[in-house]
């Protein structure tokens, strides 16, 4: 008889490093990395067939502070590498930690191809609106007007929307969630891993030290209500308590919020989410306040064939490549170039 081995089910205490975590205290990225380990252990996940790769910033600490594989690559970069990986072993489960400067200026470029080539794993963008590894200066995401060490006078720019960034790009599974609610982002993780395709996660993280409270116009407590739009599929696009939602504007497409029970207003009226609508997610990721509130949760789920794929019918299949990395750089053709005479 062939004994079968028990599967272990992992605690997210299983998916604890045992180096010192080092972020500022108050830092926002605690409670990421507690929920990521709490969705990590939820959805089954192994340590030895986890990878996590990063870039550079504070959010890029990443891989150090999980027990499980991990590559800390260069700045902006964490997507191309992470897109190899996935190619390579397509049986591991990849995910990438990246902030709003990281993956948004110089590593820009990358986050749009995984984005658009829909690479099969979980893109967590760490937005603080701000370098924070780096001493304060503003980044991609930075409002019009921050004062900064790089901008003493404050920013002339336009700040990029990372949500509708993603969707631009052509990501299929685009969500937003809060640092320190812990109970939202756990299950917004665990929505992302089961999306086959890239699943991009814009994360609102304080900064304690060099923007703090940057969030706080929908993150306090005395505005949540007011200033926080969870979205559910199928579900009415309702906020404060239920007693305001949104509905498309009489003769136009943008959206509004209005109060049930005034100016004839009904439960009716209030727009059910739809979270295969790209139109719709693109209107909700671009809500801010103080006019409307902020939407958050899965803004859009619409899946689609991703990479990596099987080979198309017809394709050329590489052969193997030799285990010495001499030998496959000698693969194929070569040229040998000789020096011209009294060159």
């Amino acid at each position: 008889m062939t004994a079968v081995t028990p599967q272990v089910a992992f605690v997210p205490k299983d998916f604890a490093s045992d180096q010192e975590v080092r972020w500022c205290p108050g830092c926002g990225d605690y409670a990421i990395l507690k929920a990521t380990q709490k969705a990590l252990a939820d959805v089954g996940a192994t340590p030895d067939s986890t990878v996590f790769v990063s870039g550079i910033g504070c959010s890029s600490r990443f891989p150090y502070y999980l027990a499980t594989y991990g590559f800390h690559t260069i700045h902006g970069r964490a997507p191309a590498v992470a897109t190899g990986v996935k190619l390579a072993r397509p049986d591991l489960d990849v995910w990438i930690a990246t902030g709003d400067g990281d993956g948004l200026s110089i590593g820009g470029n990358h986050l749009l191809h995984v984005l658009r080539r829909n690479v099969d794993l979980q893109i967590l963008l760490f937005n603080n609106e701000i370098y924070g590894l780096t001493k304060g200066q503003y980044s991609p995401t930075s409002h019009r007007g921050t004062h900064s060490p790089s901008s003493p006078r404050g920013t002339q720019e336009e700040p990029v929307s990372p949500a509708q960034f993603a969707l631009g790009a052509g990501g299929r599974f685009v969500a937003r969630a809060i640092d320190t609610q812990q109970k939202p982002l756990v299950e917004i993780l665990k929505a992302a891993h089961a999306h086959r395709g890239a699943s991009f996660i814009e994360i609102f993280q304080n900064c304690v030290v060099y923007n703090d409270n940057a969030f706080a116009t929908f993150t306090e407590r005395a505005v949540a209500a007011e200033m926080q739009l969870w979205v559910a599929h199928g579900k009415p696009l309702l906020f404060a308590n239920g007693a305001r939602g949104l509905r498309l504007k009489p003769g136009t497409l943008t959206l509004e919020a209005v109060t049930i029970g005034e100016a004839g207003i009904t439960a009716e009226d209030i727009l059910v989410h739809d979270q295969t609508s790209k139109p719709l997610a693109l209107m909700l990721a671009a809500l801010e306040p103080p006019a409307m509130p902020v939407a958050l949760g899965v803004l859009y789920c619409n899946p689609t064939a991703c990479l990596p794929m099987a080979p198309a019918e017809g394709a050329i299949v590489l052969p193997a490549l030799p285990q010495r990395i001499d030998a496959a750089l000698r693969l194929g053709d070569t040229w040998t170039i000789e020096p011209r005479a009294g060159g």
